[in-house]
């Protein structure tokens, strides 16, 4: 059920008319804006400050120390700067009379162009279903893990935790709106927090016990794979800082949002400072070049003792478990609103048999779709790396500056066009190269897996 794309003009400096809204059912039901900016807030860290930070580590041993510090942080300044631009572009098009509430409805109005909309479109699927699937996957393998220390010998497989997180996953995904997942996603904010505290306390103490493994931070001798692991792993840190569906936490936001989204940044950004730099430092400082794509793996080996205390471990297990389920539901919510947009009755209420029943079947035969390819695909490393380069990189790095110079038209000669411009063509081609290297790696990997395998390979 594609979505059609509005008749996109030109953006033009004068007030124009704000799309109907009361027969779209997706930004009725789905989108409501009720939020505060503390609300955005929740939603937004939900959405970046995730278990993909235990990747960190992992992308930093294909960049060595001074390269790894230098791409987190230049990855942090250009994102932050990129949602401060996106916000202002949706407050200047909200001031002018045409609040939009979808990336894809901004991209083509502004760039006035229909294919915009079926591009952002195509990027946002590839990012949710992505997402999607990673979320179910590490979620199964944090099962798994847990089942694992109780039962060493148990014969249920990966795919049974997979399949068990996926009906979790479709009973919590009945939740109405976006809205709804406020207090989920305040919660969620608090694990983020609440894991990466563990972590660190487990690295530290594997790093200084007797058992502590032996560290080597040298990168591959060969200069092609070096470049090839370089740019996987910048295209890791793209994933795990972007989000991709800035407009759409936006639009939950109480009208007017003007101002309330960069507050909401602030905050974002407070928790990506303590969660990445402790998480990717102590996980890499212990392990090297040695790193799991799961940081967690690499402190409870399947062979020998756990390398820090099991209850650690274990109670940093179950809050990254839990988190992954709001998630799961957050990065959902613009296949939902597409989904609903075309199959909803917005003149029956949203809980009427006429819109309930479709919902449930749409969002449940969603939700056992991610689970079967996170099942026969246990690649979680390796889509990081290809959903950073093919999806989060132009949306979140590109578009957000072509936006900004299309709207608010700043002169060829100051800083900010230059700077924009130069941001746009730089992770161009680090999309372009990431895209290579996490694919070449993605066919490598391949070669190694069985469908439904029972080990997430790194």
């Amino acid at each position: 059920m594609m979505p059609e794309p509005p008749n996109p003009q030109p953006f033009l400096d004068d007030d124009g008319p704000e799309p109907a809204r009361d027969t779209d059912a997706g930004a009725v039901f789905v989108l409501q804006s009720k939020g505060q900016w503390w609300h955005a807030g929740f939603h937004l860290t939900t959405a970046i400050v995730g278990p993909t930070i235990l990747t960190l580590p992992y992308a930093f041993r294909g960049l060595g120390w001074p390269v790894g510090f230098l791409c987190l942080t230049a990855m942090g300044i250009v994102t932050f700067y990129s949602y401060y631009l996106m916000s202002k572009v949706l407050d200047y098009c909200e001031k002018a009379g045409r609040r939009h509430i979808r990336f894809r409805e901004l991209a083509a109005d502004v760039l006035g162009s229909g294919w915009m909309f079926y591009f952002v479109i195509f990027i946002q699927t590839a990012i949710n279903t992505g997402v999607g699937i990673g979320a179910i996957l590490l979620a199964g393998e944090c099962i798994k893990i847990m089942y694992t220390e109780l039962s060493p010998n148990g014969s249920l497989k990966l795919y049974h935790f997979i399949a068990m997180v996926t009906v979790v996953m479709i009973v919590i995904s009945q939740l109405p709106s976006f809205h709804s997942l406020r207090h989920i996603n305040l919660g969620s904010l608090l694990l983020s927090l609440g894991y990466s505290f563990l972590v660190v306390v487990a690295c530290v103490y594997a790093g200084t016990s007797k058992n502590a493994p032996q560290r080597d931070y040298s990168l591959d001798s060969s200069a092609s794979i070096r470049v090839f692991n370089a740019f996987t792993s910048i295209s890791i840190i793209a994933a795990i800082f972007g989000n991709g569906i800035l407009p759409e936490i936006q639009a939950t936001l109480a009208p007017p949002a003007t101002g309330k989204m960069v507050k909401g940044l602030v905050m974002c950004y407070t928790v990506i400072f303590i969660t990445f730099y402790a998480t990717a430092v102590s996980g890499y400082w212990v392990f090297g070049n040695k790193a799991s794509s799961n940081i967690l793996e690499s402190l409870m080996p399947d062979e020998g003792p756990s390398l820090a205390p099991t209850w650690v471990l274990g109670l940093a297990v179950v809050f990254v478990l839990l988190q992954l389920l709001a998630i799961g539901l957050v990065y959902s919510q613009v296949a939902y609103e597409i989904m609903e947009k075309n199959s909803a009755d917005v003149n029956q209420g949203m809980f009427s048999k006429r819109n309930l029943i479709p919902r449930i079947i749409l969002r449940s035969v969603y939700m056992i779709l991610c689970g079967f390819f996170a099942a026969m695909l246990p690649f979680f490393g390796d889509i990081s790396g290809v959903v950073g380069a093919v999806g989060f990189i132009p949306l979140d790095f590109i578009l957000p500056m072509l936006l900004y110079n299309k709207t608010h038209k700043p002169t060829k000669s100051t800083f900010t066009y230059w700077l924009n411009m130069s941001i746009m063509v730089v992770f161009t081609g680090v999309g372009l190269m990431g895209t290579f290297s996490s694919v070449r790696k993605l066919v490598l990997d391949a070669k190694e897996f069985k469908l439904f395998s029972d080990d997430v390979i790194d």
